[in-house]
């Protein structure tokens, strides 16, 4: 993968692409301190795969970089920064980057971010070889303006979802892309004309079953199910720390108004803005949590967003 870093700080494009080469990332084919410095003609003749970018520089910001570049770009966009107004970031992803990592820099995140990425880009590549391939063979292959479509549609009911994830606190939490595939995935089912949600069971499998692909065992996807249940399980507790905690700050809070009584079950809310309060840890055990209505509310929510 190559890599092109842009943000004022030195320190930071030097820490980034310390750890880009230190963990055998890729190899970081350029810099620039400014958005100002980066056009898509620059990437492009650099083979840029990935573009990490600053969210707020000087002469010309991360948002505006993106904005410009978005059309013409081929690779993937990763954004900086320690600012973490929704709206911002809600922004950021409608012009169409794959990711956020926030400051002060985390060298896990950044690896296990970058990884990701890299990881996507080449499945992309690799369906792209199989089209060109049966293109070649004379195949017949679906039609690019319908593979398009569907593909902008699944784009933009995830992104609205990352808007409700960043509502919650959660987006960063490792259930957020779990949570995240289970809106694409229901959207998938309603596109195709099935109203109702699937059991919980058969959901997170059909998650695990398009992450690991068709060669995963039973086995496998039953393990990996269980696992996806529990991240989510704790991201959804996670959510309602964040809840409880708005609506001791102020009970008026619009998203404390919004979403207490719609994700969760409002005694449960109250009883961990009570232990909050009291500075006492509470114990998720005891805590019911209803997983498919939270993740069918996560759903109506991000299919409004879109809409």
């Amino acid at each position: 993968m190559r890599f092109f870093i842009v943000d004022d700080s030195a320190y930071i494009r030097a820490m980034l692409a310390n750890i880009i080469e230190d963990h055998d990332l890729g190899e970081v084919a350029g810099e620039a301190e400014d958005g100002s410095e980066v056009y898509a003609d620059i990437l492009a003749r650099e083979k840029i795969d990935i573009l990490l970018i600053d969210l707020l520089m000087p002469n010309r910001d991360g948002i505006e970089t993106v904005r410009e570049i978005s059309a013409s770009f081929s690779g993937k966009i990763v954004m900086i920064s320690q600012v973490e107004a929704k709206e911002l970031i809600g922004e950021a992803y409608s012009l169409g980057i794959d990711h956020y990592i926030t400051k002060p820099i985390n060298q896990l995140e950044v690896i296990q971010v970058l990884k990701k990425v890299s990881g996507y880009l080449q499945l992309e590549k690799s369906l792209k070889n199989i089209h060109e391939s049966l293109s070649f063979l004379g195949m017949p292959k679906e039609s690019p303006s319908l593979v398009h479509n569907e593909k902008s549609a699944s784009d933009s009911i995830v992104a609205a979802g990352k808007n409700v994830l960043l509502d919650l606190g959660i987006y960063s939490e490792s259930g957020g892309k779990d949570l995240l595939d289970m809106v694409s995935i229901l959207y998938t089912f309603e596109r195709d004309g099935n109203k109702e949600m699937p059991p919980l069971k058969e959901l997170f499998t059909q998650v695990m079953a398009k992450r690991l692909g068709s060669h995963a065992s039973a086995d496998e996807l039953a393990k990996e199910a269980r696992a996806g249940e529990q991240r989510v399980r704790r991201a959804i507790h996670q959510a309602l720390d964040h809840i409880a905690s708005l609506g001791l700050t102020d009970y008026s809070n619009p998203k404390f108004e919004k979403y207490a009584p719609t994700l969760f079950d409002y005694t449960n809310v109250r009883i961990r803005m009570l232990e909050l309060e009291n500075k006492t840890p509470g114990t998720y055990s005891n805590t019911r949590i209803n997983i498919k209505k939270f993740v069918q509310v996560l759903y109506n929510e991000a299919l409004e967003k879109m809409n």
